[in-house]
């Protein structure tokens, strides 16, 4: 079965494209006066790059789970030339020969990437633009925010040097921005000592401080700073919706919005208990208790003094997401009442969020990627006592036996969809993946675009499905397969092209099919009859977004006992 599982000839291609180790003074450089310095960075092929650029005082010694604290001293002359620093990732083990031989197949995708220079010292961000870019060019400015299940990812792994020469062909220049935010046990633990500290949500934070950087620094760049796209994917995407409900959607900032629409691929609204939650509780005190700070007066004022390998090891000490518990992760944004004031589909549908024109979508097979942990998931029964255990502790068992009854126990009806009896390794395997990926992506979107438009229904939004990967065994089009063709367009396909001018007609103009080519067909908005442009890999064609329909009323209903 090795080498079975997926053969899309991409080696290396995923990957940042390396950056010149050769000492500064014999590169081609780029130069950038800010606010607080001259930023020296790299110029290659056409874009130029200015990577590990800090926007924030290093999140060490006393400052380590505390939210962000903006740079103010001088930087002089800075060397961007580089790739950057990485914040800590909270790295996964996998084990058993079905997961080992699919995860080997997917190594070369930026979702597993092994990042380098790995530091508490990393709140910096990473800007590129088409080389020789004036200050005065106010080009459009897209805001990247890396996936990875809020534990791991890094602005190291995603080179835009190919959407940026893509834009500059169909003269659509922008600048591309990402930032580096804290992940895991270091940027979202949970637990009461953190409500109470005001230690909450600090990625998310991190992410707001690096849009207000955008907002101070990136005229300078050349770009213009009233025309940001927040664009993220996976835990990136559900960032953008945080970050448009963030202080129940307050996105100022000197008076000016922090950005004017939002792109979102697989992933919007995440329900979830508040920080103090009993199971963020377990959290905290596990990672407590491995870090040796169990006994201490003020466990996380411990937790701020051990040695960085001490609380690394520690953070890492719970289950992750690629694991048995799945996406029901230890580390997630949660309701503080302050910087989340409710969990955000409560925020959404009460109209609490910044109303921006929006794309959403999701791939076809969202949850297959997750379902490959839970081989002793052989019954029924069985599926609900996970689901009931792992997941939805608020709902009764006979609330999640209807909701699994809402599913076909069908091979045929499973996921990878479209697949009939094929791609089931374990039984139950095809049916958690569609409860899995509707549950936390492509369901939960269409709530979350229901609610929005219940709210604001003036505010436009365009939806999608990506069945491109369609027969990629057991896999099917999964979870962060969209990044090797929306982000890099490593297949120069229909599906590449299409999406990449959609989106670049939307940060343009924030509508998909403004300027866009006539050889691609024009998208509806969702409120139009509630459709969702389907991409597969040679053509495009509109789909009725109401399918799962009876698994997509019990979630309606049901939604307030879903919370995680």
């Amino acid at each position: 079965m090795k080498g079975y599982i997926i053969s899309l000839a991409l080696s290396g291609f995923a990957a940042a494209v390396p950056l010149s180790s050769a000492p500064l003074e014999e590169r081609a450089t780029a130069s950038v006066v800010t606010t607080l310095g001259t930023v020296v960075g790299s110029s290659a092929l056409g874009v130029e790059n200015f990577a590990g650029i800090p926007y924030a005082d290093p999140p060490v010694g006393n400052l380590r789970l505390r939210p962000p604290q903006r740079r103010t001293a001088t930087l002089g002359t800075f060397d961007a030339s580089g790739s950057g620093p990485s914040c800590p990732q909270f790295f996964f083990s996998t084990q058993g020969d079905l997961i080992t031989q699919v995860l080997g197949n997917l190594t070369n995708t930026p979702f597993f990437q092994t990042v380098t220079g790995q530091t508490e010292d990393c709140l910096t961000m990473r800007v590129q633009r088409p080389a020789g870019t004036k200050p005065d060019a106010k080009l459009p400015v897209l805001f990247w925010i890396f996936g990875g299940g809020f534990e791991l990812g890094s602005t190291q792994t995603y080179d835009a040097s190919g959407l940026i020469l893509n834009g500059v062909a169909q003269k659509k220049p922008f600048v591309f921005v990402s930032v580096n935010y804290r992940v895991g046990g270091f940027g979202f633990l949970p637990g009461k000592e953190i409500l109470a500290d005001g230690a909450a949500n600090l990625g998310l934070l991190d992410q707001r401080m690096g849009l207000e950087w955008v907002q101070d620094n990136i005229a300078a760049f050349g770009g213009d700073p009233t025309k940001v796209t927040i664009w993220g994917e996976s835990a990136g995407s559900i960032s953008v919706t945080d970050q448009m409900a963030l202080y129940g959607g307050n996105n100022t900032y000197k008076g000016n919005k922090l950005f004017r629409a939002g792109i979102m691929d697989s992933g919007s609204i995440v329900p979830a208990d508040k920080v103090d939650c009993e199971r963020c509780q377990d959290v905290y005190d596990q990672v407590v208790r491995s870090a040796g700070c169990s006994g201490s007066q003020d466990t996380l004022q411990c937790l701020r003094s051990t040695d960085f390998e001490t609380y690394r090891k520690a953070a890492s000490s719970v289950p992750g997401i690629l694991s048995y518990t799945s996406v029901a992760l230890s580390y997630v944004p949660r309701p503080d009442g302050v910087i989340l004031p409710d969990s955000p589909d409560v925020l959404i549908k009460n109209g609490q969020y910044a109303a921006v024109p929006m794309i959403i979508g999701d791939q076809e097979d969202e949850g297959t990627l997750f379902s490959l942990f839970q081989s002793n998931v052989t019954t029924e029964a069985q599926l609900i006592d996970y689901l009931s255990t792992v997941f939805f502790q608020k709902a009764s068992r006979s609330m999640v036996a209807e909701l699994v009854g809402t599913y076909s126990p069908a091979l045929s009806a499973g996921s990878p969809f479209r697949t009939g009896i094929l791609n089931n390794p374990y039984p139950q395997f095809k049916r958690l993946a569609a409860i899995l990926g509707d549950l936390v992506f492509t369901l939960t979107r269409r709530l979350f675009l229901q609610d929005a438009f219940n709210a604001n229904p003036n505010v436009p939004s365009w939806s999608y499905l990506a069945s491109y990967d369609y027969g990629t065994p057991i896999l099917g089009t999964f979870h962060g397969s969209d990044i090797l063709q929306v982000f890099y367009g490593i297949l120069p396909n229909y599906a590449s092209n299409a999406i990449q001018s959609y989106y670049l007609s939307f940060l343009y103009t924030m509508d998909p099919n403004n300027g866009t080519s006539i050889a691609f067909a024009n998208w509806p908005q969702w409120k139009g009859g509630n459709q969702l442009m389907n991409f597969f890999n040679d053509h495009s064609t509109l789909l009725k977004d109401d399918f799962r329909s009876g698994s997509y009323q019990w979630l309606t209903k049901n939604v307030d006992s879903l919370h995680i």
